[in-house]
């Protein structure tokens, strides 16, 4: 019988191979240990437990099972234990609404949801059918009517054998909707293990059976999932999980599990909090650092490594591509502002707007190479910009249900993301394709503007969109949160900005207009989410 590979393999093969030592601790969260073994026999009862459900409706994919929990213990057993039963994880962003519980849970048509009190009171209040939805498991303190907790779903038996892998689905992964409504991306198991192949072959691996990796990004970003807790399971290694980053501490991320941190995944607003930290032994075990999710400012990384004598290293993937592509890790030398080189395994293009190369990995040097990047935005000669195409095993499947807009008969797949290549062939994003604003025909990139209005001290935090205006066709607005001046004791005018902007920016890359905030919304991960930006109205800040 041929074998097929699954992720929750790796669960085994911790638990069983003399060479990751028997009872290795693979989890921890705050006092509670878990060795390889006991988990790999609570995936097991688990598997038992939801195979006796009797999910298997006729279906083109197997049952899916949504898990709306923060990183807790619960969430890697539930994770693992869908994909040993051979049905399909689709985790949930636990801080939603009842309106986007019911959105996503209706769209993957989740017929388990494992969760905690506070989601199934969310879902209670929302007055909407969920017809699919047939079982429900309670996680953590509460008590809900009528549904059982997790605990009741644990079957004794023997080891189970999953009969799914390879090119069978094994994530339901929503994006962050952060153009309009959330998307399932389909990842199957080759692509979430084509992933930890394809970073293991960078010299040296970032993540080893040794490691002991921080979990604090959300495990229902692919980011966590997959980088995070994907990782610690393929290479063995030791998992130390924070409930949720609201509840990360900075300058005592050692003292809980009373484990020293070896690697750090997190994202940018974690990394600006530990260049903070005074105490010179909160990071001192710390060999790797790893900034992903959401665009790393060069003054952070600065700080960062100013504060601790090590380098941060950046990641960019998506969702889609499981979810790692570059890193600074596959580079001789990071360079700031950089995303790195593709991962090896992974196929990167430039392409422009009449479709043509500008750029290729594979062959860095014969593509025909334009002028120089046009007003030299991030201060390298390189490519002209162009969108981010790639190709690897790690890609998705396409878009739940039917594996729309997946990669074409080739492979490749457009991310949406506008890049260019410097003359060492590093890449440095631009923009998210969609977010290009169009005055007059010029081309601006809201990242550019705003790597501006951040470099003010008076500015905390912008975001630029771009907004319909006649006859330009859009105009650049800018949404700031003024951070209080120190000398004059009131925020920074708009007046301020406009005179600042004109002094570093080319005229129509100006913002016409600014709206001054208290905060801006933010997606779990920390990125601006430019959609709410677009849809709802801010509340101004006095001054």
């Amino acid at each position: 019988m041929e074998t097929r590979h699954n992720l929750a393999d790796a669960i085994r093969r911790n638990a069983h191979s003399a060479d990751r030592g028997i009872n290795r601790i693979g989890l921890v969260w705050g006092d509670h240990e878990l060795s390889w073994t006991e988990l790999d026999e609570k995936v097991d009862s688990y598997a038992h437990g939801l195979r006796e459900l009797g999910l298997n409706r006729l279906d083109a994919h197997p049952a899916r099972v949504a898990i709306a929990l923060p990183n807790r213990p619960e969430f890697a057993l539930a994770y693992f234990a869908a994909l040993r039963a051979g049905l399909v994880a689709v985790p949930v962003n636990p801080g939603y609404t009842g309106r986007e519980l019911h959105q996503l849970l209706s769209d993957a048509a989740a017929r388990v949801l494992i969760a905690g009190a506070d989601v199934h009171a969310a879902i209670d209040e929302f007055s909407a059918p969920l017809p699919d939805l047939d079982r429900r498991f309670l996680v953590g303190d509460g008590d809900r009517p009528g549904i059982a907790p997790m605990a009741d779903l644990a079957v004794a038996g023997g080891p189970v054998e999953p009969v799914t892998g390879d090119e069978d689905l094994a994530v339901l992964l929503y994006t962050s909707g952060s153009e309009g409504r959330p998307k399932g991306a389909m990842l199957s198991h080759r692509a979430l293990l084509a992933n930890h192949e394809q970073l293991a072959r960078i010299e040296p691996p970032p993540i080893g059976r040794d490691d002991v990796v921080l979990l604090a990004v959300p495990l229902f970003h692919a980011y966590g999932l997959n980088s995070g807790l994907g990782s610690v399971a393929y290479h063995g290694a030791c998992g130390v999980l924070v409930d949720s980053m609201d509840s990360f501490d900075p300058a005592t991320i050692n003292r809980p599990s009373g484990r020293r941190l070896s690697a750090l995944l997190g994202v940018p607003a974690m990394f600006a909090a530990w260049a903070q930290v005074a105490d010179p032994t909160v990071l001192a075990s710390v060999r790797i650092a790893v900034s992903g999710a959401a665009p790393l400012e060069p003054a952070i990384a600065r700080q960062f490594e100013a504060a601790w004598g090590r380098p941060l290293a950046v990641g960019y993937g998506l969702t889609e591509t499981a979810p790692a592509l570059t890193t600074t890790l596959a580079e001789p030398a990071p360079k700031e502002g950089s995303i790195g080189r593709a991962l090896p395994g992974v196929d990167v293009r430039l392409v422009n707007a009449a479709g043509a190369d500008v750029w290729r990995s594979d062959r860095p040097t014969g593509v025909d190479e334009v002028d120089d990047f046009e007003d030299d935005a991030a201060g390298s000669p390189g490519t002209d910009p162009g969108e981010i195409v790639v190709r690897g095993a790690n890609l998705f499947s396409g878009y739940w249900p039917d594996g729309r807009d997946g990669p074409d008969a080739d492979g490749w797949w457009p991310t949406g993301d506008v890049a260019y290549a410097d003359a060492g062939g590093d890449l440095f994003v631009v923009d998210r394709l969609s977010e290009l604003i169009l005055v007059n025909g010029f081309n601006i990139y809201p990242a550019e503007v705003e790597q501006v209005l951040m470099a003010h001290p008076a500015v905390a935090e912008a975001a630029v969109i771009g907004v319909p205006h006649l006859p330009s066709g859009q105009k650049v607005k800018a949404y700031v949160v003024p951070r209080m001046s120190a000398r004059e004791g009131s925020p920074v005018t708009a007046a301020d900005l406009a005179a600042y902007c004109a002094r570093n920016l080319a005229r129509f890359k100006c913002p016409t207009e600014f709206e001054f905030a208290a905060e801006l919304p933010h997606s779990a991960t920390g990125k601006v989410r430019k959609a709410a930006l677009r849809a709802e109205g801010l509340a101004h800040v006095d001054g």
